[in-house]
């Protein structure tokens, strides 16, 4: 007789979150101090170098004003610079700067052997399941304020 399974999603969802975020902090503050908000954005101009900081926000489902003072942190860290926008002289573009490219590497190799311990243990269709579970919640929850 096989046991059911935890169907206290909220809850395992949650304490999961909270212990992952822990040992990913714990993990970048041992190489170099950066946070995950701050390997997140590195890896967004990564992919699109010269990202408004709005859309740089939305890529990382932040509001606005967060995005803002985690700029302001990566700009004195010398991580990225801002930049004016050519057409909207009251709009920044963001940029890595070469030690911002050099943390995104470093970062991009410690997210994949994070990855490789979260999916230590399960097959590749365990795995789908589960991603396709994490994705279905984004539209099942979007941002913004409950209806």
């Amino acid at each position: 007789m096989s046991t059911p399974p935890d169907r206290r999603l909220v809850f395992l969802l949650n304490v999961a979150h909270r212990r992952v975020q822990r040992y990913v902090e714990a993990k970048m503050a041992a190489k170099g101090g950066l946070t995950a908000a701050q390997s997140g954005a590195l890896f967004v101009l990564g992919q699109k170098d010269g990202a408004l900081i709005g859309e740089a926000a939305e890529a990382l489902d932040l509001a606005p004003s967060a995005m803002t003072g985690l700029v302001d942190r990566m700009v004195r860290a010398e991580l990225v610079e801002r930049r004016p926008d050519p057409k909207d002289g009251r709009a920044f573009r963001l940029h890595l700067t070469p030690h911002g490219e050099a943390a995104r590497e470093e970062a991009k190799s410690g997210v994949e052997g994070l990855n490789a311990h979260l999916t230590e243990g399960f097959t590749d269709d365990e795995i789908a399941v589960v991603s396709r579970w994490l994705t279905s919640l984004q539209s099942k929850f979007p941002k913004g304020d409950p209806q």
